[in-house]
């Protein structure tokens, strides 16, 4: 099986069957992010504990990529600072622009080769800004 192949299943296994998706009960910090251009909508909860993200969840529609990207972002950021946090979502933009950053939640690898698609880093990176505004939010409510 080559890699492209693998990539591909690990995105529709996340697209068919996504981790962490739904709502919380109660408070948490959330952030609701669209891609006009071509659709894609992502509602993103974390519940952040002493500066740790405790847990997120994700609703949304859209694109088998924004939709997985979701699961995975969702999935890797459990039990991180929001520092580590945020520099997660600085190395998927980094990848994306063709970098090769180590995550290590390696499903997120299979999205790399979404950079030789311009048009479609929108979709890739929806998650991502909607983790970086939540990170914003939870530092200026003092959850830190």
């Amino acid at each position: 099986m080559q890699l492209d192949d693998l990539y591909r299943r690990v995105i529709m296994d996340h697209y068919k069957n996504p981790r962490n998706r739904g709502t919380f009960e109660g408070q948490s910090v959330t952030i609701d992010l669209n891609n006009p251009s071509c659709g894609d909508k992502i509602s993103l909860q974390m519940q952040v504990e002493d500066g740790v993200v405790k847990a997120a969840k994700f609703v949304g529609e859209g694109c088998s990529i924004s939709m997985s990207s979701a699961s995975m972002m969702t999935d890797a950021v459990k039990g991180k600072t929001l520092a580590e946090a945020l520099q997660m979502a600085e190395d998927f933009s980094a990848m994306m622009k063709g970098g090769s950053p180590e995550f290590e939640y390696e499903d997120i690898e299979a999205l790399s080769g979404v950079g030789k698609f311009p048009a479609r880093i929108k979709c890739a990176t929806l998650a991502w800004n909607a983790l970086r505004k939540g990170v914003e939010q939870a530092e200026q409510a003092g959850k830190q």
